[in-house]
């Protein structure tokens, strides 16, 4: 009976333990970004209708890509989303790399990306 209680007192002791040691870990903020993050690989393609405002997510932090959510707010406060109208009612791609150079809509910048990830990835084979 005692070594259970002495069981049961460690496993108590660990428990204890634990969320010190996570709250520790727990508390460490992400930095505020300053650059956007890429969203997705491939842009969004998306119905826009004519008249409507649209606010394009900058950072890449939003839930609701590729439009903001209001995300940035806290985590990329530098970084403001962009809003735009739709003259007409069609399909376009929107950027979800967040490199384009004619933002909110995709100039093939993704590619770039795609290309950096792969060179990453294949120098990690090499290490």
């Amino acid at each position: 009976m005692n070594a259970a209680m002495c069981a049961v007192r460690i496993g108590c002791a660990q428990t204890l333990r634990r969320p010190l040691i996570a709250s520790v870990s727990l508390v460490q903020r992400c930095p505020q970004s300053t650059q956007s993050v890429p969203a997705a690989r491939l842009p969004y393609r998306t119905k826009l209708s004519a008249g409507k405002k649209y606010a394009w997510c900058a950072c890449g932090h939003s839930k609701k890509q590729p439009f903001c959510d209001g995300t940035h707010v806290t985590k990329a406060p530098g970084i403001s989303p962009v809003r735009f109208t739709a003259d007409k009612d069609k399909k376009v791609l929107l950027c979800a790399c967040k490199q384009t150079g004619n933002a909110p809509y995709c100039d093939g910048s993704h590619l770039k990306v795609i290309f950096r990830d792969v060179v990453k990835s294949v120098r990690g084979l090499f290490k």
